[in-house]
């Protein structure tokens, strides 16, 4: 059973930095894809940014392109997104989830393929 464990949410200024982590256990393959969505207060959850397991492709959000970098630690089964450059629109709750044997863009666009979602951790871009 996969499960992931998200952190490094916080409050931070607008321009300010954060990273997040996602670590992933249980996985029982090296091919899989690893993503961030975000689900701002009273909003639906979004496709921030994923990747690929084995090659590092990675998609991402036409609003954060530029400003965030999605890796991964396979060594680690970590998935790492830095976030530079925050705005207030980038509140909201982070949220990793995981499928096994498809690739990032699956995951980005076809929830309904998703095998496992963490708990999200809090992120407020805030003066």
């Amino acid at each position: 059973q996969v499960q992931l464990v998200e952190s490094g949410g916080d409050l931070v200024q607008p321009g300010g930095s954060l990273r997040l982590s996602c670590a992933a256990s249980g996985l029982t393959s090296d091919y899989y894809a690893i993503g961030w969505f975000r689900q701002a207060h009273g909003e639906a959850r979004e496709g921030i940014a994923c990747i690929n397991s084995h090659d590092g492709a990675a998609v991402y959000a036409d609003s954060v392109k530029g400003r965030f970098t999605i890796s991964r630690d396979n060594g680690k089964d970590i998935v790492y997104l830095q976030m530079n450059d925050l705005k207030p629109e980038d509140t909201g709750v982070y949220y990793c989830a995981a499928v096994v044997g498809a690739h990032a863009e699956v995951l980005f666009r076809q929830w309904s393929r998703v095998d496992a979602w963490g708990q999200g951790t809090q992120v407020t871009v805030s003066s």
